[in-house]
């Protein structure tokens, strides 16, 4: 008959470490089995099938949540009977020392009190106030009250225009952990704060040198976040669209057309190209009024740093990358091939 194994528990880890490091060891232990930090918000951890307590505790350390994955996984062993690993969603945050952590993990437990909100790049601002609702955060009408009449301390909010597309395209797509007795201005006010971040010094004075006032940086990049589906795509649209601009030729964004439906249709019509509005940029030359959406960090960077081309058209194709042509003749025979 085997013998079961036997293991040493943390005690004797300690006093067995502590002859060979002497009072380095504790002062060591004493340090990584504190909190990381005193604040910060909670993180969404992702525990998939298959994930290891080793694979975890990295991961805790890379993200600066905990201070020694060595510890995490120590303590993790000494609980070996009770440490399962259960998939799923996780708030985390780096105030929990690695024992805590643990205990949480035990529990099961995916809620510190908090919701986890992610807000898509190009949602506009009534799917978002949608979202906020869905999460618990807030009423349709007390949200949709935020957004058209409370007022925010920023300087890029002075020339908004009136009504539910007031805040278009400065709700900042990012993931949120948001406290439940949040109220519905301070998330939105959440959202804004972190738009604020992306109009950094360096960004207001690359602004400046290209002659673009922040709403025009915005629209732009709302513009490229609801027509670019690859990546790769993002400075190409953005080069159509600045030379569309300095010859005065309408932009013909499709994506305007949609934000002037509400609900997008798989196809456009030429009577949906002849709906009488600002927003149409087929009929009207020059910037929409406002942002269609709210753009991500990417989307942003691209009207900052456009392809340098001489293209004025472009296509979508089936895989979603788009062809890309400097004259319309060569954009009719794009279609011809595309679509």
């Amino acid at each position: 008959m085997a013998r079961k194994k036997k293991t040493m528990g943390v005690f004797t880890w300690i006093i067995l470490l502590s002859v060979v490091g002497g009072f380095g060891f504790l002062s060591w232990w004493s340090w990584a089995t504190k909190p990381f930090s005193t604040s910060g918000n909670s993180v969404k951890i992702t525990i998939s099938p298959g994930t290891t307590a080793a694979q975890l505790a990295e991961e805790l350390q890379e993200r600066q949540l905990i201070r020694s994955a060595g510890m995490f996984q120590l303590l993790a062993r000494e609980r070996r009977d009770n440490f399962k690993l259960y998939v799923g969603d996780y708030q985390i945050a780096p105030t929990m020392s690695p024992k805590e952590m643990i205990e949480h993990l035990i529990s099961g437990s995916t809620s510190l009190d908090t919701n986890m909100v992610t807000i898509p790049e190009g949602y506009t601002t009534e799917q978002i106030i949608e979202l906020l609702v869905q999460k618990g955060i807030g009423s349709k009408g007390g949200l949709t009250k935020v957004v058209t009449e409370d007022s925010f301390p920023y300087e890029f909010l002075k020339d908004a225009p009136q009504g539910i597309h007031r805040l278009e395209g400065y709700l900042f797509p990012n993931t949120y952990d948001i406290p439940v007795e949040t109220s519905p201005h301070e998330a939105i006010d959440l959202l804004l704060r972190q738009f604020a971040k992306e109009l950094t010094p360096e960004v207001q004075k690359q602004l400046v040198s290209m002659k673009l006032s922040v709403a025009q940086w915005v629209i732009l990049g709302s513009l490229i976040e609801k027509e670019a589906v690859r990546e790769s795509d993002r400075a190409l649209i953005a080069s159509v669209l600045f030379n569309r601009l300095k010859i005065n030729q309408p932009l013909q964004i499709d994506a305007t057309i949609q934000f002037l439906l509400g609900t997008p249709k798989p196809k456009l019509t030429y009577q949906d190209l002849q709906i009488p509005s600002p927003y149409n940029t087929y009929l009207h030359a020059g910037y929409p009024p406002g942002p269609i959406a709210s753009p991500g960090h990417a989307s942003l960077q691209a009207v900052l740093n456009p392809a340098q081309t001489d293209f004025r058209y472009y296509v979508a194709k089936k895989d979603g990358y788009h062809v890309f042509a400097k004259t319309y003749a060569e954009h009719l025979k794009n279609v011809e091939l595309y679509q």
